[in-house]
């Protein structure tokens, strides 16, 4: 279960209003508001096109707004790149999970952000203390054990190295907000009921988690509200415990109006 339920008064973690996003004479992203609080999963559900990566892109500052803004907190937040977001608390994993092979599971975790120490007057990498940090990460924070801290990542299955491309983005301190994209993608059922599981265990740490899938029976097991895009459009928030398959279905592919709101 999630810390508690979301309300009207709860305060939002992200609050994204008008965002517009063009290409050239394309427009991605039309008057798009997203809210999402602490302690829910949030998941964007829409067809190919309908603006779902262009949105999360625009969160974790790998794009800018053409126009419309962002608060963070309440706070106006705005980034130049994503290096920013991340700063400021917000990141993402996607789908390629940007994972290293040939590096160990701690070597990924701290891949650019190296844990060093002094040798002889030089500074050295600190593989042993890399090695504890990123054991006590994947266990604490997401209850995973790997056989071995010592092999390399291409030999972990999808769901291990999904574990390790979410535990990169946790071990920050100050991480608020992390965004998904298609988590469970090319996962068997096992591997996937596991990576379901980690993000519920991040949602009842607190952290506001938004998902993008394409499938609707992994967004009705994890999810609290579901945001539906299409054309590039918010066409309806609803509450995951209030609808069913089939009125999602709906608004993703315009089939019918619905009783849906932009709540939130």
């Amino acid at each position: 279960m999630n810390l508690h339920a979301i309300t009207e008064t709860d305060s939002a973690v992200i609050k994204m209003r008008g965002i517009t996003k063009q290409f050239g004479g394309v427009v991605a992203l039309n008057n798009v508001d997203l809210t999402a609080y602490a302690g829910e999963v949030l998941a964007i559900v829409g067809d190919n096109g309908a603006g779902k990566s262009t949105l999360i892109k625009i969160l974790t500052g790998v794009y800018q707004p053409t126009r419309g803004t962002i608060e963070l907190d309440g706070q106006p937040f705005t980034m130049s790149n994503h290096s920013d977001a991340i700063a400021a608390g917000v990141d993402a994993v996607y789908q390629n999970l940007a994972i290293a092979d040939h590096l160990t599971p701690a070597q990924n975790l701290f891949l650019g952000s190296e844990l060093t120490k002094s040798f002889l007057g030089m500074s050295v990498l600190d593989n042993k203390k890399m090695k504890l940090e990123a054991t006590r990460t994947l266990k604490d924070r997401l209850g995973v054990q790997l056989k071995s801290m010592d092999v390399l990542t291409e030999s972990l299955s999808g769901g291990q190295r999904q574990a390790v491309a979410i535990a990169r983005a946790v071990r920050h301190e100050n991480l608020r907000v992390l965004v998904m994209d298609e988590p469970t993608a090319a996962l068997g059922p096992q591997e996937t009921a596991k990576t379901l599981q980690l993000i519920k265990s991040l949602r009842n740490q607190g952290l506001t988690v938004i998902v993008i899938s394409h499938s609707l029976d992994d967004v009705f097991a994890i999810s609290d509200r579901i945001h539906v895009q299409r054309r590039g459009q918010c066409v309806g928030v609803v509450k995951t415990s209030e609808t069913d398959n089939e009125e999602v279905l709906s608004m993703i592919v315009g089939a019918a109006s619905t009783g849906a709101t932009t709540t939130g």
